[in-house]
């Protein structure tokens, strides 16, 4: 008799852990990972526009590109120290930039007109001409 109620005690703690253990592997799997992944397309890789400012106006080249991230290098050869500022859909400015330091903004820029400017009143501003969004790096080599 002895023997038969040890069997089944053995039984249920065998039949106990193997529960345990289901529901712990279950809670597991239901905690991994997100039913609903978004898959949505990168962004554009964000263009390099180069910026000069000097004594008699404002630069910047290309002056016409998607919309979209751009970083802006700015070198500033007046001898003066400048503000660089971008007006239009969007707006983006520096801090003082000094004479023959090069300084850079970064700003996400909506199709639109721009106006870019110089804190100095002599110098002639620049305008860009942002078009629809580029198109998704998806799927292109070499990104990060």
């Amino acid at each position: 008799m002895a023997i038969r109620g040890a069997r089944r005690a053995s039984r249920r703690g065998r039949l106990g852990s193997l529960g345990v253990s289901a529901l712990l592997l279950a809670v597991a799997v239901t905690g991994c990972g997100s039913s609903d992944f978004p898959n949505d397309p990168r962004p554009p890789t964000p263009i390099e526009v180069s910026a000069k400012v000097d004594s008699e106006r404002v630069q910047v080249a290309p002056d016409r590109f998607g919309a979209g991230l751009v970083n802006f290098t700015i070198a500033n050869i007046s001898s003066v120290p400048v503000t660089f500022d971008v007006t239009g859909p969007t707006n983006g400015a520096t801090s003082e930039i000094q004479p023959g330091v090069p300084d850079s903004l970064r700003m996400s820029m909506k199709e639109g007109t721009y106006r870019v400017t110089a804190s100095k009143p002599k110098i002639k501003p620049a305008t860009i001409k942002v078009g629809p969004e580029r198109r998704s790096s998806q799927n292109q080599l070499l990104e990060p």
